[in-house]
């Protein structure tokens, strides 16, 4: 049973460069920000290039050029966000053969109600005075708080958090992998191991058919007082903050943060990586597509992202651009005769 491995290993398996000592053992891996002391972490993505310096990670997977400028031990590859997709597998088969070695049945006290058919796993919990629907199915490490409402056709996978208080609808599932992705040189693709999971706090409502994904490093986060509507979509790593609302249809990328008490529209969609302040509101089929930093109400569509005032008035002038373009072809027009 491996709990760890040797840089020298991990070197030998991804053709990498050794700067520093090659018989350290690495036990996780992490992102920059998050990893400890024992860890192996990678910069792949140069906007968190600052955390570099930062970084508590015992081995960082760097490029060549980025190697140059960073002090600590690091392993040199050709392309770092696919040899950490490569290694990401040894780090997840490691914690699942950690987890079968002792395994307990699941506590569930005798105010739970639980529906037919349904299942759950070793080591996970239920609340008191939770209501657990027919064929659902709750995996292993699960923790659900009390008075929680679970309804049928529910999956939970392994190791979800869920507050109390929590409502699930039909045939969401929350947990599933997130979509992380690494292109090889053929051009086919390298799946990454998602090692996080999810985390929702309390007195959340999630809506039918939705689906929230399990992060790839540290957790997606929904959370307490957060309210789905149904058919949305949160990838990994995403946070919704607190009492923030999303209506159907909505989709939010991986590693984006929603701020606390927004107002999401049906078929809102946020792009990976930005940054949503508290208290803003975003108007029905919105894209965003950078970070909103103040407060306010947002739109798009036909125009990019802009105040919701400012971009009424330029769709209004959009329906005009014909009259418009006419107007001025017979200004042309009449420009000319004055000069004959």
């Amino acid at each position: 049973m491996r709990t760890s491995f040797t840089v020298e290993e991990i070197a030998k398996f991804l053709d990498a460069e050794i700067r520093g000592s090659s018989v350290k053992s690495l036990k996780g891996i992490n992102s920059l920000k998050d990893a400890k002391k024992g860890d192996l972490s990678f910069l792949a993505n140069k906007n968190y290039s600052a955390l570099l310096n930062e970084t508590e990670a015992s081995f960082v997977i760097l490029s060549q050029a980025d190697a140059g400028k960073y002090d600590g031990d690091c392993l040199v590859v050709k392309d770092p966000y696919l040899a950490y997709a490569r290694i990401s597998h040894w780090f997840a088969a490691a914690r699942k053969t950690n987890k079968k070695v002792s395994g307990e049945p699941a506590i569930i006290p005798t105010s739970v109600q639980i529906g037919a058919n349904t299942s759950i796993g070793l080591n996970s919990v239920i609340g008191e005075d939770s209501t657990i629907g027919s064929n659902v199915s709750i995996g292993e490490n699960v923790t659900i708080g009390e008075k929680a409402q679970i309804f049928p056709n529910v999956s939970i996978y392994n190791d979800v958090v869920i507050g109390k208080n929590a409502v699930i609808h039909s045939n969401s599932v929350i947990g599933s992998d997130g979509f992380g992705m690494a292109r090889r040189d053929d051009g086919s693709w390298e799946k990454i191991a998602q090692l996080g999971s999810v985390s929702i706090g309390d007195h959340v409502e999630i809506g039918a058919c939705c689906t929230i994904d399990r992060g790839a490093l540290s957790d997606t986060k929904i959370h307490s007082g957060v309210k789905m509507d149904n058919h949305i979509q949160i990838a990994h790593n995403a946070i919704i903050g607190e009492n923030t609302v999303m209506a159907a249809y909505c989709g939010v990328a991986g590693s984006s943060v929603i701020g606390k008490n927004c107002i999401f529209a049906g078929d809102v969609c946020v792009v990976g990586h930005v940054k949503v302040c508290d208290n803003v509101m975003v108007t029905a089929r919105t894209l965003v597509t950078k970070s909103i930093k103040e407060p306010g109400s947002y739109s798009s569509g036909t125009t990019p992202l802009m105040n919701t005032q400012n971009w009424r008035r330029n769709t209004a002038r959009f329906s005009q651009l014909d009259s418009m373009a006419r107007s001025i072809v017979e200004l042309k027009k009449s420009s000319k005769l004055i000069k004959h």
